[in-house]
């Protein structure tokens, strides 16, 4: 009986993770997807930073001191967030499995790997299909991920530079996966889904007041996600000479870029942490 049990579980959940006609038949297009033009881009970042100024300029207009109790609503938002980073992450590596059982006989002609793959789309691949739906899925949590500042505002009235321009590059970043199928978007999906399902969930246990521990542990987090990314963009650079070209790499130039001031930023406002910790000691 156990076993009829967990066959059913098994077989619902790669139906709805994998074989779902809205995850096999999914395409990346204006009339297809929702946000996926570039006003509706702009829109959104614009008005995010707008609303996040707004809010934190009001607060010292009344001159709040006090934190906006929230009640459980970080908690809940960090618990939804872990659960949707590690479906995301779950589903994309079953779907990358998929996509390269499925093309193993074109690999055998070009002589492609498997982690070349990860790294190396081949030129000419279309956003459409399992890979590019959970692209799409995390493209939308980002806007989730924007929540997160507002917390911040309202509890601590807090806003840094680095926070929003991180959020808006995030954004940029996962967009431009889905409109020029670049390059590398599946590991890096896959890292930062894992590290926001251990972060989230970390979050999720401080907000119940549980016991948190005394280093900077999201910060060495991000740190440990950013490293990879680092290291991973010199292996499709790599590729890109070696094997004779990776789809999307203009994006992945461009994105490059912006990895590289959000690591400038973020290790300068790491540096500053870790000096106002020894001041304060």
């Amino acid at each position: 009986m156990s076993n009829i049990m967990e066959f059913h579980v098994q077989e619902s959940l790669k139906y709805w993770l994998l074989d779902h006609p809205s995850i096999v038949w999914f395409r990346w297009s204006p009339t297809q997807s929702w946000g996926s033009t570039w006003p509706f881009l702009v829109t959104a970042i614009v008005s995010y930073v707008f609303a996040a100024l707004t809010l934190h300029a009001i607060l010292k207009i009344f001159n709040r001191s006090r934190p906006v109790p929230l009640g459980p609503i970080p908690a809940l938002h960090s618990l939804t967030m872990s659960i949707i980073s590690i479906t995301i992450f779950t589903a994309m590596l079953f779907s990358a499995e998929a996509e390269i059982r499925a093309t193993r006989w074109l690999w055998r002609r070009t002589r492609t790997t498997p982690f070349e793959w990860f790294l190396c789309f081949p030129l000419g691949i279309r956003p459409s299909g399992r890979v590019f739906f959970w692209s799409y899925i995390f493209y939308l949590s980002r806007f989730l991920h924007f929540l997160r500042t507002f917390f911040t505002i309202l509890r601590q009235r807090k806003l840094s530079f680095f926070r929003l321009f991180n959020h808006s590059i995030l954004l940029i970043m996962s967009f431009l996966w889905l409109e020029f199928s670049q390059s590398f978007q599946v590991l890096a999906i896959l890292f930062s889904t894992l590290v926001y399902t251990v972060v989230y969930g970390y979050r999720f246990w401080t907000e119940l007041g549980l016991p948190s521990k005394s280093f900077c542990f999201t910060e060495n987090c991000q740190m440990v996600l950013l490293g990879c990314n680092l290291v991973c963009h010199f292996g499709v650079l790599l590729l890109h000479f070696l094997r004779g070209g990776c789809n999307g790499i203009g994006a992945w130039v461009f994105n490059s870029v912006l990895n590289a001031a959000i690591l400038l930023l973020f290790l300068k406002s790491y540096v500053n942490m870790q000096n106002q910790k020894k001041s304060i000691s």
